[in-house]
């Protein structure tokens, strides 16, 4: 007997929310009883309690409708979504030295070997992608430590279980208590429960309609998704009606049935189809062509279909620029500095909170040495290389200031720490040599040695 089964996520509820009583209750009506009551209702045991239900979108607003409705079934999603991979994986980890809460330098040591080598054969970069991949298409990302290897939950599979924080007054809000993993999905067979310790939860956008669940940045786009998705169906229907215009072809002459569906397929087979665009239409017994609707340069596909893949952009954080979509690729969009001012969006407003997210949510199953943090390190991704000259410019300051500090009498180790501590006056605290001048002499000293006087005749030694 499963003792998990009430955990299971139920779609009409906006979040797995199960209260330590909802559990308890239960369990005992399971170990002696034919039935148990869960959230007002009373159920058998054994049955399983998802109530499935009915989708009413075309897309659907899960994983498996953003799955195959968007990463494989649009090209937009597909662009967006591999730029964001591409960028995002080239992180690695490193543990960062905390000094006073403020971060100091990277390193690494052997506890860093389950996010380098996550699975045999695997790298921090697949790791990353699968990761970024099911939290832009769920919401949620789940991983566990298991053998030293970090295994991958799929997380439709995965529900959350929070227990209710109480008052004196009554209930203030939730917990979180724990996950429940259902493998291969049956809801009602073998399941899993973990603890909160044992999880990795990469959730970057959370959804405000939840404690503790993300959200995906397709959920708002849905309808921009679904228009392009009927748009790129119409240039199909388009191509395959010969590639012209809808036409309503009028008989002035009354004809019999037959006559009359013999007339169509006559048109059907001479004119439909793209193998028959371009064919001139040739007409008798007084029927009359009219056009109906309107062609592709009259619909001005490009314009709707570019003001599309703009959203997109913009909803994935990606830009049109970056992914060079027809509307990034126009008059000053084009300009070296207007790329530049793209990139660098992209890489500080959207990956390095991605990055920040993702080193969170990998701490919860990795222990971090004592001072330190596990922290992300992009010094060698590509795509930020061109903040080399800022980050030049920035070592060309602090080496001003270092100089500076020094001659001043500071000492050299505290001026140091001072830097890297981002302004921390307290570390030049009692650091200082009592000297002040450039030459550090001692205050009151002479600066200048008595002249040489020559030897008089008389002093000197006779050859």
């Amino acid at each position: 007997m499963n003792l998990l089964a009430p955990l299971v996520r139920r779609p009409d509820r906006p979040e797995s929310r199960y209260t330590t009583n909802d559990y308890a209750n239960w369990v005992s009506q399971a170990l002696g009883f034919g039935s148990f009551s869960y959230q007002g209702s009373t159920y058998p045991v054994g049955v399983n309690t998802t109530v499935p239900g009915t989708k009413t979108e075309s897309i659907p607003s899960n994983f498996g409708g953003f799955t195959s409705a968007g990463l494989k079934g649009n090209g937009i999603v597909f662009t967006l979504e591999q730029v964001r991979v591409q960028v995002f994986t080239q992180a690695r980890f490193q543990w960062q030295a905390l000094r006073k809460g403020r971060p100091g330098e990277l390193f690494s040591t052997p506890g860093l070997q389950p996010l380098e080598t996550p699975w045999k054969g695997g790298t921090t970069g697949e790791l990353l992608a699968r990761m970024i991949i099911d939290a832009d298409l769920a919401g949620n990302s789940y991983g566990v430590l298991t053998d030293g290897m970090v295994l991958r939950l799929r997380p439709d599979w995965t529900d959350i279980v929070v227990a209710e924080l109480r008052t004196a007054r009554g209930v203030v809000g939730y917990e979180l208590a724990g996950y429940i993993y259902w493998h291969e999905g049956r809801r009602d067979g073998p399941a899993t429960s973990l603890l909160p310790d044992e999880v990795a939860h990469f959730a970057p956008m959370p959804d405000p309609m939840a404690n503790f669940r993300g959200m995906s940045w397709l959920t708002p786009t849905i309808r921009d998704l679904m228009g392009d998705q009927a748009y790129s169906s119409y240039k199909q229907t388009f191509i395959d009606n010969a590639a012209t215009p809808n036409l309503a072809i009028t008989l002035k002459e009354a004809v019999t049935q037959p006559m009359f569906d013999a007339f169509v397929d006559m048109i059907d087979r001479g004119h439909r189809g793209q193998e028959n665009a371009g064919k001139t239409l040739f007409l008798n017994g007084g029927a009359d062509v009219t056009v109906i609707g309107a062609d592709m340069q009259q619909l001005d596909f490009k314009v709707v279909q570019g003001a599309t893949e703009t959203r997109l952009a913009a909803a994935s954080g990606v830009g049109a620029v970056i992914a060079q979509f027809s509307e990034g690729m126009q008059g000053s969009s084009l300009n070296a500095g207007n790329y530049g001012a793209s990139r660098r969006r992209f890489a500080d407003v959207t990956m390095r909170h991605l990055w920040q997210e993702a080193a969170g949510a990998l701490a919860a199953i990795v222990d971090a040495p004592a001072g330190s943090r596990l922290w992300y390190d992009a010094r060698d991704i590509s795509f930020l290389q061109e903040d080399a000259a800022d980050a030049a410019n920035i070592r060309q300051t602090d080496s001003i200031a270092l100089r500076n500090l020094v001659d001043a009498g500071f000492d050299a180790d505290a001026a140091v720490a001072y830097l890297v501590s981002g302004g921390d006056l307290s570390l030049l605290m009692g650091k200082h040599s009592g000297l002040f001048s450039v030459q550090l002499q001692e205050p009151g000293s002479s600066t200048t040695s008595a002249p040489a006087t020559e030897a008089t005749p008389e002093e000197v030694p006779n050859e």
